[in-house]
């Protein structure tokens, strides 16, 4: 058991001890819901005495483990210093339905609102985005924990323009080195080395190997080291998400077609030098294309077979990408790396036309579907 993880067990026990029991009608005015999912609901709330604005977090006590909310609620309240993790407030306590931990209120909204789908985010924004999230996560991991969900719905904007944004949720959180079962989920965000989990699940016991069954227990789980790769993994996944409005393949599967692409580029040997074969269009025969200038390799001067999904990125952009989305979770480039990559252009120049373009219509469509909402609220 990690240093990390005894502190925060120690914590949780003497938070169990003090647990007070109130109404929350009682000490605070609940202004509207923030947010909600199988965790709970966030309530956004004002303090009656303090007048202190804050989200209350409320846990359904039928379906919460009360180690595992005093987990999340200690981890927030004392490792979350860094200014772009969502802290806790110190104010936790019962009722007779929920848990709750009152924190930090982001007013306005998260980062899945902002991201325009098929078109994503101004690189600009992006950088400023993912220049916090490297801090904060940097320094997450350096007290001994992983987050374990970095997701756009988890990054809470300050203000408008993001210039802060905070990671919050810590109810996945866990201690590096802490052994948990493997879980799968189709996803982008699932690491490539969760698929062994979908293959436990999917084999019987009889057809595994000796091999095989080396990682399973008793129940035929596999069972994983926690580690901050994981992160690592997912802000590479969401650095795509924010600049493309997308994911570059449905799930991390070696099934999965785009991923598939995306692996022969990241595992290509040198190519010809006036040719290469295009994901096997040319049906066995090198297909000949053209290059722009952007799709060399800086260092070699050859032209890259890039996988298509990242063709509209920059050298830099996808040599960023090739460290964060490393398919071997020990050789995955870590969260402060990225600052490295910062300042520099990660979309090509006739990308960022046309998804300029694309924004000013999405812009024009808000206004006046705003329009119209405006209208309606009048004659109603």
């Amino acid at each position: 058991m990690t240093a990390a993880k005894l502190l925060l067990d120690e914590m949780c026990h003497l938070t169990a001890q003090s647990l007070t029991s109130l109404e929350t009608s009682d000490h605070f005015q609940i202004i509207k819901m923030l947010g909600e999912g199988s965790y709970g609901k966030v309530m956004l709330a004002v303090h009656r005495k303090t007048r202190t604005p804050m989200a209350l977090k409320l846990f359904p006590r039928r379906s919460t483990n009360l180690l595992s909310f005093l987990r999340e609620y200690n981890l927030s309240l004392s490792f979350c210093t860094h200014p772009s993790l969502t802290k806790a407030l110190g104010i936790t306590f019962s009722t007779p339905t929920h848990y709750v931990f009152a924190q930090e209120a982001s007013l306005f909204g998260d980062l899945y609102d902002i991201i325009v789908p098929e078109v994503g985010l101004e690189e600009d924004c992006v950088q400023r985005v993912v220049s916090q999230l490297s801090g904060a996560l940097g320094h997450l991991h350096s007290l001994g924990f992983v987050h374990c969900d970095v997701k756009p719905e988890n990054i809470f904007l300050v203000d408008a323009t993001c210039s802060w944004v905070k990671l919050g949720d810590f109810g996945m959180a866990k201690a590096i080195g802490t052994k948990v079962p493997g879980v799968w989920y189709s996803s982008a965000y699932c690491t490539p080395e969760a698929e062994v989990a979908k293959q436990s699940k999917d084999s019987s016991h009889n057809t595994a190997t000796k091999a095989e069954v080396g990682l399973y227990n008793n129940t035929q789980r596999v069972w994983m080291s926690v580690e901050s790769s994981t992160d690592c993994w997912a802000l590479g996944i969401l650095i795509y998400a924010m600049l493309t409005g997308s994911l570059p393949w449905t799930e991390t599967a070696s099934d999965d077609c785009s991923y598939i692409k995306y692996k022969e580029w990241f595992d290509q040997e040198k190519c010809p030098e006036d040719e290469i074969d295009i994901w096997g269009e040319g049906q066995g025969e090198d297909v000949m294309v053209s290059f722009d200038k952007d799709e060399l390799d800086l260092n070699k001067g050859n032209p890259r077979l890039i996988a298509p999904q990242f063709a509209c990125f920059t050298p830099l952009a996808c040599s960023l990408f090739k460290a964060l989305l490393h398919p071997q979770p020990g050789l995955r480039g870590r969260s402060d790396d990225v600052l490295g990559y910062l300042g520099g252009n990660w979309v090509q120049e006739k990308e960022k036309i046309r998804l300029e373009k694309e924004r000013k219509k999405a812009r024009g469509r808000e206004v006046i579907r705003n329009a119209k909402e405006k209208e309606g609220r009048k004659e109603r």
